[in-house]
């Protein structure tokens, strides 16, 4: 194997042990409230919705997966949805409407006052996800953003 090809991986996990380190020494307060936000909504027998673009949606999908499933032990399921795997409502909005509304009109539909809006942008501007947002606050929903290093236009 090619000391290159060595460099690159050992970059790669370096790069990652980085990024692992600074998140540590980051203020961890959001984070806290968000996981509160969603456990207080379980408890209460609200919902969270989860919605991305992309590799986000995976992200959302595995997300929402580990409650509705199990994450470690063996529990209740919990209610808990993914916006992003009905291709039939995603490509009748995105006609019907807009891209920019896939998730807002789904949020509409089943997003009630008290439920978590869980968005994962990592630009921090993705239209549809902002969109969904804007739709959850004026609904009454919690709503938690999970963007890359610049936040974006999240808190717009």
């Amino acid at each position: 194997m090619s000391d290159a090809r060595l460099e690159t991986v050992d970059r790669i996990f370096a790069g990652a042990i980085r990024v692992h380190e600074e998140a540590r020494r980051a203020d961890q307060t959001p984070l806290v409230r968000a996981a509160d936000a969603i456990a207080a909504a379980f408890a209460s027998g609200h919902l969270l919705l989860a919605f991305g673009n992309g590799g986000s949606a995976a992200d959302a999908q595995h997300f929402v997966a580990e409650f509705v499933g199990r994450f470690q032990r063996e529990r209740r399921a919990v209610p808990a949805i993914a916006l992003t795997t009905d291709t039939s409502i995603l490509t009748a909005i995105g006609n019907d409407y807009a891209f920019d509304r896939v998730f807002a009109r789904q949020v509409e539909a089943l997003g009630a006052a008290g439920d978590v809006a869980f968005g994962i942008t990592t630009s921090g501007g993705s239209a549809n996800v902002l969109e969904a947002f804007r739709v959850a606050r004026a609904r009454g929903l919690t709503t938690v953003a999970l963007t890359g290093p610049s936040g974006g236009l999240s808190r717009s």
